[in-house]
């Protein structure tokens, strides 16, 4: 029987990766608004080479940009792309269907908790933004655990829980870290098809476009 259910952030509960390209394009212009040269297509294809080689929790995306473009100060244009870029986070929103859902599961028992790659405080301020951390009885975060996720992650989680693998759902939306280390070990998985990742085939107990549909799947277990 289920008990614990464990949520991915990112393209899972609010749309991530529309949101960075947002920033990443905010964050652009508003250093070429500061008088950075260069077009901006051009310069938001050498951000994301940074960002893919580097990873999206790295903290000198910018620097590392003004550095390719040969830029001698640039400290105004990194601090104009920091401010933009925090901007932006004003704006997000969770899916529109996630608090609704969350409620329901909170009513009907369920113990919800948040299992994620990344920077503790930089998660924290995603789920505080959204409006939607206190819904969750708690936080796993890789940088806290030691390590990312992976099969040891999930057991790390469970001991922490107290719980069987079996009284355990993890709900996410990537193959690689939410869905094949966890059913390795026996954890129920949903895979949300969203985002970025959307298109990669899984092997997930279950799928879903949005996490809407999760009550229905818990009521047929």
């Amino acid at each position: 029987m289920i008990k614990y259910i464990l949520f991915d952030i990112d393209d899972t509960l609010f749309p991530s990766t529309e949101f960075s390209t947002l920033a990443r394009k905010n964050a652009i212009n508003a250093m070429i608004s500061m008088g950075l040269p260069g077009d901006q297509n051009a310069i938001m294809a050498k951000l994301t080479r940074i960002i893919d080689r580097k990873g999206s929790n790295y903290g000198g995306h910018f620097d590392d940009l003004c550095k390719q473009l040969g830029i001698k100060d640039p400290a105004r244009y990194t601090a104009a792309a920091v401010a933009a870029y925090h901007d932006t986070k004003t704006a997000i929103q969770p899916f529109p269907k996630v608090p609704l859902t969350l409620l329901r599961l909170k009513e009907a028992g369920y113990k919800l908790y948040i299992a994620t790659n990344g920077d503790a405080v930089k998660q924290w301020d995603k789920l505080i933004r959204l409006r939607i951390a206190l819904y969750f009885d708690g936080v796993f975060v890789s940088e806290e655990l030691g390590t990312e996720k992976s099969v040891s992650f999930y057991r790390k989680v469970l001991r922490r829980l107290g719980a069987r693998p079996e009284e355990c759902m993890m709900v996410g939306d990537r193959e690689d870290a939410d869905i094949a280390p966890a059913r390795k070990i026996g954890i129920a998985t949903v895979r949300v098809l969203a985002g970025k990742h959307s298109r990669i085939p899984t092997r997930a107990h279950h799928s879903l476009k949005d996490i809407s549909g999760l009550i229905r799947i818990l009521q047929r277990l």
